[in-house]
């Protein structure tokens, strides 16, 4: 297309845009940019990591007290080769070297058995302190309102469950105490040298500040690398389980190779970033070894001279030059240990600042502090001038006000996005007004504590969820020691026993993830008895019905009029075929309620509701 002589870009489709903007989000987030550039190695953070440490203290005391032996126990075993050396060896006294063998042997196996006890405690004590912040997340994400889950992926909460809380695993286990070792280490063996030898110790001396330097190049360069790989990977998992979840709606709009290219970019920048971090070790690693080199070489040069030719202030015996040696080894090898322990503290930092931030998210709302237990309600329901927005400026519902009496059933019918799931979630204190009140028997849902309203309350969704297990129980998860002559009866009462017992295995068919092995039917039949199980007060049926064919809808019809009665029942529905005999029916339209009445009389008025009447017969008379 041309405007004005010029050639112009063909508008972007829909898709395009969608695609683009979402990529947009994903390769750029500047929040996460800038903490990309923090330093990792918070004091703050270490502290509050070692905080669940605190259960285990004995064990964790006991470890730091076989780091401390493991420490020093290799810089003593080259001390005893070189006391061998200038003692009984160069005197010629095999007695002697069989002391100083079995004293060398027996601290050779003590050794053996810390290094054994070392690993053993820090495993325990890893896993351990791994088991209580997963079980302190879930926790935490049980309890979440609603509005969190609106705003958090489900790969985010994934990836702070497993890769994060596994790299903070990672640093109390194995970089806390190797650290502790390799230091202690090397800190007796520098100790040692100095004392046998200050002026051929005296030459690493030089080689400090180069070390200081490298290191602290290293250590810069590695966290921004390694931050990098985390946010990259918190995305692909993010990804994958949203394409996982939504793989019928690809596959149904022939999305594979769009998608696929889009997790492809993703898993690029992820193998950018990795390489990124092979690419720093590479140049980093090798220069931290290169000191070891040199000192070692002039070690050798300078020492071969003190012990062939020099009788003076350079003098030394052969088995000090050994001991030197092998203890210029234990202090140069903890080197390049250290720097892989200090990857993994720079990510069990990233993956700690990633859990601790979840798990110190607020809620947007909480029980009251002066919250009661709700008492046994009736189920009168009323609403007073109730208003509600999930976002600032962008009202949901409007002045929303009526009330239901006990054992009324309301219907709320209209069009998608009117407000009616909202409606029902105020009624479950899924979420709180922002203006007005919601009440039950008279009592403000603000006074008493959203769990012990729920439990007298039952709930039916469109498009309910089962867990791994059996029919039997899903069924039975609001109630879980309900007899199996319970669930029966209920089943009888609803009329739909015999088609869950047509199941292969009756009632103890399994069902697997997301109850896939069932139809959706089937599905919500199971969700419909687990409600009437636990026998509610309010009921709650947000188009329960809606993927349930028309005979097995009349069947429930029959059993809703016995089960519904004396319980104050909300049915959010589209078919009229489960409005007609509702006490009250709520007509919403851009979240206010437009009008209300019964059937007959909104029929009389001929309006919204009316229309959504006509609408309703005409489709099915064409079919």
């Amino acid at each position: 297309m041309r405007t004005n002589g010029k050639k112009t870009k063909s508008p972007a489709t829909p898709i395009e845009k969608i695609d683009a903007a979402r990529e947009a989000i994903t390769y750029y987030n500047p929040a996460e940019e800038r903490e990309a550039d923090k330093a990792p190695l918070q004091p703050k953070l270490i502290r509050r990591i070692f905080h669940y440490t605190n259960p285990y203290a004995a064990r964790r005391n006991w470890l730091f007290i076989l780091t401390f032996i493991r420490g020093i126990q290799l810089p003593l075993l080259a001390y005893l080769i070189a006391a061998t050396i200038n003692g009984p060896i160069a005197h010629r006294n095999l007695r002697e070297i069989d002391h100083y063998a079995a004293g060398y042997f027996a601290l050779a196996l003590f050794t053996i058995i810390t290094i054994h006890f070392r690993q053993r405690f820090a495993l325990e004590l890893g896993e351990a302190v791994v088991h209580d912040m997963r079980s302190e997340l879930f926790g935490k994400l049980m309890t979440m309102p609603m509005s969190f889950y609106n705003q958090t992926k489900f790969g985010r909460i994934i990836s702070r469950m497993t890769s994060d809380i596994d790299s903070v695993r990672a640093g109390v286990q194995d970089v806390a105490f190797v650290l502790v070792v390799q230091a202690l280490q090397m800190a007796v063996s520098a100790a040692l040298m100095a004392w046998y030898d200050w002026k051929l110790f005296s030459l690493m001396i030089i080689l400090v500040p180069f070390i200081w330097l490298v290191n602290e190049n290293y250590r810069h360069e590695m966290s921004r690398r390694l931050r990098k790989v985390q946010d990259s990977w918190s995305r692909v998992a993010s990804t994958l389980a949203e394409s996982v979840s939504g793989i019928r709606v690809t596959q149904a709009f022939v999305r594979h190779e769009i998608n696929a290219g889009f997790f492809r970019k993703l898993i690029d920048v992820h193998g950018e970033n990795n390489v990124g971090v092979a690419q720093a070790s590479a140049v980093f690693v090798p220069l931290l070894q290169l000191k070891s080199q040199l000192f070692l070489g002039a070690m050798a040069f300078l020492g071969a001279f003190g012990v062939l030719r020099w009788h003076g202030w350079l003098h030394m015996d052969v088995g000090d030059l050994v001991m030197f040696f092998f203890l210029a080894n234990l202090f140069f090898d903890p080197v390049q240990v250290i720097g892989n322990q200090l990857n993994q503290a720079f990510m069990a930092m990233a993956g700690a600042e990633r859990l601790f931030r979840m798990l110190d998210q607020e809620p947007e709302w909480v029980d009251a502090a002066d919250a009661i237990p709700a008492p046994p309600i009736q189920g009168r329901v009323e609403f007073q001038h109730v208003c509600f927005e999930y976002k600032p400026e962008r009202p949901v519902l409007t002045d929303i006000s009526f009330v239901a009496q006990p054992g009324q059933t309301v219907a709320l019918v209209g069009h998608t996005g009117s407000g009616k799931t909202t409606l029902v979630g105020l009624l479950q204190k899924f979420y709180l007004p922002i203006r007005g009140r919601v009440l039950v028997d008279g009592l403000d849902l603000n006074a008493v504590t959203g769990d012990s309203l729920r439990a007298q309350m039952g709930s039916v969704q469109q498009n309910n969820f089962l867990f791994t297990g059996t029919v039997l129980d899903n069924i039975r998860l609001a109630k879980p020691h309900a007899m199996e002559e319970d669930v029966r009866a209920t089943l009888e009462a609803l009329d739909c026993l015999d088609l869950l017992e047509a199941l292969p295995q009756k009632l103890q068919t399994a069902v697997t993830e997301r109850g896939s092995s069932l139809s959706f039917g089937q599905r919500q039949l199971v969700c419909f008895a687990r409600a009437m199980l636990a026998n509610p007060r309010i009921v709650v049926l947000d188009e329960a019905t809606s993927a349930i064919d028309t005979v097995t809808e009349a069947r429930l019809q029959r059993a809703l009029e016995i089960l519904l009665r004396g319980r104050t029942a909300f049915i959010v529905a589209h078919r009229l075929s489960t409005i007609r005999k509702a006490d009250l029916v709520l007509v919403m339209d851009q979240g206010r309620i437009a009008e209300r009445g019964t059937h007959e009389s909104l029929l009389r008025e001929n309006g919204i509701y009316a229309r959504l009447h006509r609408e309703f017969v005409n489709k099915n008379s064409e079919h």
